[in-house]
């Protein structure tokens, strides 16, 4: 009787992982069809601009950060666009991608983070020898400015 009673408790505890296993893949699948079908809040969808999309306004302000390494966000006409750029560059070649931008709240406060990957002529690429100044902007479906804005930047080689 000891003998049969060891064998269910082996039974029991290999039902006992069998289930915890289960449960546990269906939370993990809960979770991803939640995401999957929610979306992600997070992200901010963008358009790129041409230049001869970037409003008036814009182009009036961009000489005052052309010079700086940095994301910015300004409202005009009602729209919010962000602006991304790389500073003073010695030669052309050098480009600015923004892979994908990002709102959440911080502390009661709206941040946003600008993902951008930034590109370097290769030595020996042929290249104008004029000093550049390499920006993008881009218009989003926000409302409202973040009150903070944060530039993430991978360089590409």
């Amino acid at each position: 009787m000891k003998g049969k009673l060891k064998f269910n408790m082996k039974a029991l505890n290999w039902e006992k992982i069998l289930i915890a296993v289960i449960v546990i893949m269906l939370i993990i699948a809960a979770f991803y069809a939640v995401k999957y079908f929610v979306g992600d809040d997070d992200s901010v969808p963008f358009e790129m601009l041409s230049e001869d999309q970037i409003p008036q306004k814009i182009q009036e302000i961009l000489p005052r950060y052309k010079n700086l390494e940095r994301a910015l966000a300004c409202k005009v006409d009602g729209e919010i666009f962000v602006i991304t750029t790389r500073g003073e560059k010695p030669t052309g070649g050098y480009t600015i991608q923004i892979d994908r931008i990002e709102k959440f709240k911080e502390d009661d406060k709206t941040k946003m983070i600008v993902y951008t990957t930034f590109k370097d002529p290769k030595p020996g690429d042929i290249v104008t020898q004029v000093i550049t100044y390499p920006y993008v902007v881009v218009k989003t479906d926000l409302k409202e400015l973040p009150d903070k804005i944060e530039l993430k930047i991978k360089y590409n080689d």
